[in-house]
């Protein structure tokens, strides 16, 4: 009979300190879980910051350039196609993530070549707007990465939190997944040719 009461005298201690570790942990990797959303809400806002600014542009150059009509209808298709991509932070994972980026990839290698346009036009390159388009559009481009970095490191943060035991086994239990990463994109590591 003693021996009865200490055993579950030790099991309700233990079963208090799971409750205490285990609501602990589940409110920390619930934190952490609404940062990596926030933080993914950021990447998102300067994708449509940069979205928002290409119609701009696009006007802006084809004044000057009205034959390369080839180069605007490019860029607003990659356009069109990554505004209508909608990833919910539910839906992120490794492949939504990389399909997501090859659409903003897009946007970036199509605006390469529109702003490589402006090269042929000395007059374009002087008009105040093209030239404010272009700086609003480059730190566009640094806010992006910026963002996107310091989603990797909450989403990091995050992966961790859920993978470290004992959080793995209640991280299972309710429902919390890994979150994918922001990788770079194709042909990053090579430096790009210049060719005068």
């Amino acid at each position: 009979m003693k021996k009865g009461i200490i055993a579950l005298i030790v099991l309700a201690v233990l079963a208090l300190i799971l409750y205490s570790t285990g609501r602990s942990d589940y409110n920390r990797m619930v934190t952490l879980s609404e940062g990596v959303k926030a933080q993914w809400g950021n990447v998102e806002n300067q994708y449509q910051r940069r979205a928002d600014l290409i119609p701009n542009l696009v006007n802006t150059v084809k004044g000057y350039a009205t034959h390369e009509s080839a180069t605007f209808e490019a860029v607003t298709e990659a356009r069109s196609k990554a505004t209508s991509v909608q990833l919910n932070f539910d839906q992120l994972n490794e492949e939504s993530l990389a399909r997501y980026s090859q659409m903003q990839g897009e946007i970036s290698s199509t605006l390469s070549r529109l702003l490589a346009i402006s090269e042929n036009y000395p007059d374009l390159k002087a008009n105040q707007n093209f030239r404010d388009l272009q700086v609003q559009l480059e730190g566009t481009e640094n806010r992006i990465s910026t963002e996107r970095r310091k989603f990797n490191e909450e989403a990091q943060g995050y992966n961790i939190c859920i993978a470290q035991f004992p959080r793995n086994i209640f991280a299972g239990l309710f429902g919390f997944k890994p979150t994918a990463y922001f990788e770079a994109d194709e042909g990053a590591s090579r430096a790009p040719e210049v060719l005068f």
